[in-house]
């Protein structure tokens, strides 16, 4: 593409909002229809069993219209009646322990360096201290590439009653397996413009019948994002406020075809792409920020610490050439990392022509 050609929009390589496809917009094009009427509930039954399917849930999945931010702050205000643990790893869950303190929550962490996986063994030991009822974490936290030990995670949790787990999959959920049911997780969340492939606007949740019970005898929960208004529209198969209708029908499309690709596919190829970046990676003497074991499969984060690297110069230059994007890092270690995205609707053939790119471009800055 020519470095001339500033009038069309770079294709999307950063850790989200990510590139849809045009069926997807094709989907949001569909005529309107009343929120409170036959119509919207059929829409919104039809993609529950599909969502289900992805959460790995039996319960009924709740369709949010707000950031997962929005959510995130609401399982603060629903669940948390003495403390909450918030485990720390980066920019998101970092914030997390703030948002429960801007709530009025007493809150407490785990906190870990940047590129460090929460270690389950820390967690037990912190519950082990008393005073917990809800824990906070963020599965792959978008901001180092760090996937954390989800099941392990979940497993020590389980060993201390009346204390319910959190987890954002904001970037993980339908490209790893997420199960919910199975993992005794009392919340997943997620927002819909990462590994979903939707635009922003949208967050998909569910909850236990434990966080059910916990929220309905809690105090000060507020009403936009209360789980018992949320549970008593959705068996009647509706949300409690305006719902973002153009979304939900991207929504449909989007589980439609995850629910045709398989979802053991689309493990397999987001694993696969994820590899091919890695490849690259080690190709031009980089290492992964996040250590063995604990990288992510939608995203990767570079590290470029000894600071040689032009990462604005690089990201620059891609762009101007090829006119694609990548990030630049963020938070605090923005500069020191970036970071390249395979989520969504890539393929091999998409990822490969990045690598080309990548390729034709990092000569100048070598």
């Amino acid at each position: 593409m020519s470095a001339t050609n500033h009038t069309k929009l770079p294709k999307l390589f950063i850790p989200g909002p990510v590139d849809i496809a045009p069926e997807t917009y094709e989907a949001m094009c569909q005529g309107m229809i009343g929120h409170r009427g036959g119509d919207f509930e059929a829409l919104y039954a039809s993609i529950q069993p599909g969502l289900q399917q992805i959460l790995g849930t039996k319960r009924p999945v709740y369709l949010s219209t707000s950031s997962a931010w929005g959510v995130m702050e609401g399982a603060i205000r629903n669940l948390v009646q003495t403390k909450v643990l918030n485990l720390c790893c980066g920019a998101f869950s970092d914030k997390w322990y703030d948002v429960a303190q801007r709530c009025g929550k007493q809150a407490d962490k785990v906190q870990v360096e940047w590129g460090e996986p929460i270690d389950p063994e820390a967690v037990r030991a912190k519950l082990s201290e008393g005073g917990f009822d809800t824990v906070t974490m963020v599965h792959n936290e978008t901001s180092t590439g760090v996937m954390n030990d989800l099941a392990g995670i979940a497993a020590v949790v389980k060993e201390f009653p009346g204390v319910l787990l959190v987890v954002d999959t904001v970037s993980s959920l339908s490209a790893v397996p997420v199960e919910m049911d199975k993992l005794g997780i009392d919340v997943v969340l997620a927002g819909v413009q990462k590994a979903l492939a939707l635009p922003p606007g949208l967050a998909v949740f569910a909850i236990s019948e434990a966080a059910l019970e916990r929220a309905s005898q809690t105090e000060g929960r507020g009403y936009y994002f209360d789980f018992v208004e949320f549970e008593k529209n959705a068996v009647k198969n509706n949300t409690p406020s305006t719902p973002a209708v153009s979304l939900m029908y991207a929504l449909k499309q989007k589980v439609d075809s995850i629910m045709a690709e398989g979802l053991e596919a689309r493990f397999a190829r987001h694993a696969k792409l994820n590899s091919m970046i890695h490849a690259w990676v080690a190709k031009h003497g980089f290492k992964n920020f996040a250590p063995e074991g604990y990288q992510s499969k939608t995203l990767t984060a570079i590290d470029n610490k000894d600071g040689e690297f032009d990462v604005a110069g690089f990201i620059k230059a891609l762009r101007a050439k090829h006119n694609v994007l990548i990030n630049g890092g963020y938070g605090k270690i923005k500069g020191i990392t970036f970071r390249i995205s395979n989520m969504g609707n890539e393929t091999e053939q998409s990822i490969q022509e990045l690598i080309d790119q990548l390729d034709d471009v990092i000569v100048d800055f070598k």
